[in-house]
């Protein structure tokens, strides 16, 4: 049984006394592994049927394929059920280096052989794995990345969701990419990235724009912005920045500067600070609110 259940103390100095006392003095768990236990709670919430989360930016470099590759670790962590990443930029994207540091197979080879998958064993001969989250890497040859159609994505799609209970897409900096819309029209739940600087916010901001234009209205209203906090700008006021975007859409979060994850290389989940941890938590609770219990 877990620790929290029995209110034993996984961390920080509540767990060095009760392992100094054998257990004898229990302080408890405090109020931030509580909260940690809560949001995972919501992130096991039961799903009727497969659920589709697209993440999104207009411009690339604002950490699109960082918070995939993070989200998609922390729901394969927590939910008993499967979790796959695709990406689908259509520019060499980077998320397999992220997860695996391997891009053998790509959708591009899954798609060549679409008509023969029928099961999950099938679908795994062009996947690797990132700890339990299954990851589809994007075609690393970007003309044929190009030739991509809206059809053959939403193929890809379609196969990934009889398998798989969660699938996330990183969009990349394809989201006007011809092949984005199927994938956008089908999405239950949008995640925008952005930035606290001047830019970032304007790429978050006119993400938003640019999804409404197109008859995404309600999914824009409905998404999360993950601001990500590369770098900062005094030009920008922390507390007018998220009242902003919770005017515009469902909630927004706040990533912090992580020295792991600014590296650009593999991404552990261990290795992340705690701050970070509990941001990734955070938006990865947000979404499973939406999840539909069977």
């Amino acid at each position: 049984m877990p620790d929290h259940v029995l209110g034993r103390p996984a961390s920080g100095w509540r767990r060095a006394v009760y392992a100094a006392t054998g257990g004898a003095v229990n302080p408890g768990i405090g109020p931030a592994e509580r909260r940690r236990h809560e949001l995972a709670q919501r992130i096991r919430r039961r799903l009727a049927g497969p659920r589709r989360i697209a993440v999104v930016s207009l411009k690339g470099g604002v950490g699109v394929s960082t918070v995939t590759a993070v989200l998609g670790l922390t729901f394969g962590e927590l939910r008993d059920d499967r979790v796959v990443a695709l990406d689908a930029s259509p520019d060499a994207g980077t998320l397999a280096d992220r997860l695996t540091g391997t891009c053998d197979s790509t959708v591009r080879n899954l798609l060549d052989e679409i008509d023969g998958i029928g099961s999950l064993s099938d679908v795994a001969r062009f996947t690797t794995l990132a700890g339990r989250l299954h990851v589809l890497a994007s075609e690393q040859d970007a003309g044929l990345s190009e030739e991509f159609t809206q059809a053959e994505y939403e193929q890809v799609c379609a196969v990934l969701a009889r398998c798989y209970g969660l699938v996330l897409v990183d969009a990349g900096t394809g989201i006007v990419h011809s092949s984005m819309a199927g994938a956008l029209a089908k999405a239950d739940s949008i995640v925008i990235v952005g930035s606290p600087t001047v830019d970032g916010v304007s790429r978050a901001s006119k993400t938003l724009d640019w999804l409404a234009a197109r008859g995404h209205e309600e999914r824009a209203a409905g998404a999360v912005v993950a601001l990500c906090a590369g770098r900062s700008s005094e030009e920008v006021d922390p507390q007018r920045l998220r009242e902003y975007f919770a005017s515009r859409c469902r909630a927004v979060v706040e990533i912090p500067y992580d020295p792991h994850l600014a590296t650009g290389g593999r991404v552990e989940l261990a290795a992340q600070a705690s701050a970070t941890s509990d941001a990734f938590l955070e938006l990865a609770a947000l979404l499973a609110d939406e999840f539909e219990e069977g």
